[in-house]
């Protein structure tokens, strides 16, 4: 009897204590997710990420390739030296710049706009400036021979670069007679930088923007470059401008 009771006494005990959950076996584990090209079998399976389109690039720089104006320099072929004077450096031409080959000579220092290194850069941009004052007649058959440097410098997408040569397209155009028109039928290939860079101006905020002091705010300089290739480019300019650049509006018919 008391072994009964005993018993009885523990079942009772036993009726009233909580039930125990089971003890966990251990920590779920995550499907870490599986990136996949898009429109893919893959893409649809579970725990798949689709992997997202890649960067365009279209402002990033490009990297410069060896010049064939670094070459000539570096080997003495240009008859130049530099000079320093009160007012900074320049150039110190060693023959009168009037009787230079412009089919040899202008071309490649063009070539030169895409050094950003002294002195490379300082001689080809120079040069040119002083070779388009004193150019007259020279000029505007050598136009052809331009085409290829000024894309290759525009195509480096460094805005130091895209400043210089923009400077030195203006310039051009209003160096001579009728190169504002011969200038034209390359537009295709001069112009589509000028189209993904047009509207990048500098946000200085409440600030004072400098670089519009110095010329060097990138979108201001091809509004600019735009209106002087439209004023000097003939009845046909403004038509082709538009065609590559759909944004610009004429600063002669408006």
């Amino acid at each position: 009897m008391v072994v009964e009771q005993q018993g009885a006494c523990a079942l009772k005990q036993a009726w009233h204590l909580p039930l125990q959950q089971p003890l966990p076996l251990g920590p779920a584990k995550k499907a870490k997710p599986q990136v996949s090209d898009g429109f893919t079998v893959k893409a649809m399976m579970k725990n798949s990420v689709v992997r997202g389109p890649p960067v365009a690039g279209a402002f990033k720089e490009r990297t410069t390739k060896p010049t064939a104006f670094r070459k000539f320099y570096e080997r003495g072929d240009f008859p130049i030296a530099l000079e320093h004077d009160t007012r900074g450096n320049k150039i110190a031409w060693k023959v009168e710049i009037e009787k230079l080959d412009y089919h040899h000579y202008l071309p490649l220092f063009f070539d030169g706009l895409c050094e950003m290194t002294f002195p490379y850069e300082f001689f080809a941009r120079q040069g040119i400036h002083d070779m388009l004052e004193h150019g007259g007649d020279k000029i505007l058959p050598v136009i052809p021979q331009l085409i290829i440097p000024i894309k290759n410098a525009l195509n480096l997408r460094n805005r130091q670069v895209i400043c210089i040569t923009l400077k030195v397209l203006q310039h051009l155009v209003m160096s001579a007679d009728s190169v504002g028109e011969a200038l034209v039928p390359y537009y295709r290939q001069i112009l589509p930088v000028l189209n993904i860079f047009k509207n990048m101006n500098v946000n200085s905020g409440d600030g004072i923007d400098y670089s519009q002091h110095k010329r060097e705010n990138i979108g201001d300089l091809i509004q600019e470059t735009l209106e002087v290739f439209e004023r000097y480019g003939g009845e046909d300019a403004y038509i082709n401008i538009k065609y590559m650049v759909p944004t610009y509006q004429s600063c002669i018919l408006n």
